[in-house]
């Protein structure tokens, strides 16, 4: 999952250096056209920037209420863990048991 979200926050921080990029290149490029789409590019870039940092902040609120969760009932965690984990085994047993049926 990890390895998924620095993919995910790389392929955004490409994208924003492309975009960067295109405006660079089309800066001398006249045009009523082209200088809308520059716009238009420059207040996407910047609404991606603010909710890029919206989410990562959420994440971070989020990540330290289950942080402190787990340290303030960390036998409650851990059995909610272990019987989500027999109800996984269980349908993936049943789930193999019929595969095998068929």
């Amino acid at each position: 999952m990890e390895k998924q979200t620095y993919r995910d926050a790389n392929d955004m921080s490409t994208l924003a250096e492309d975009a960067r990029a295109l405006m660079v290149a089309t800066a001398d490029v006249a045009g009523e056209k082209v200088s809308e789409a520059r716009k238009r590019l420059a207040a996407a870039l910047e609404r991606g920037k603010e909710i890029a940092g919206r989410v990562r902040d959420q994440a971070v609120e989020k990540a330290k209420a289950v942080d402190e969760t787990v340290h303030e009932h960390p036998y409650r965690v851990m059995g909610l863990a272990f019987g989500v984990g027999v109800l996984v085994g269980i349908l993936v047993t049943r789930q193999c048991a019929r595969s095998d049926r068929e």
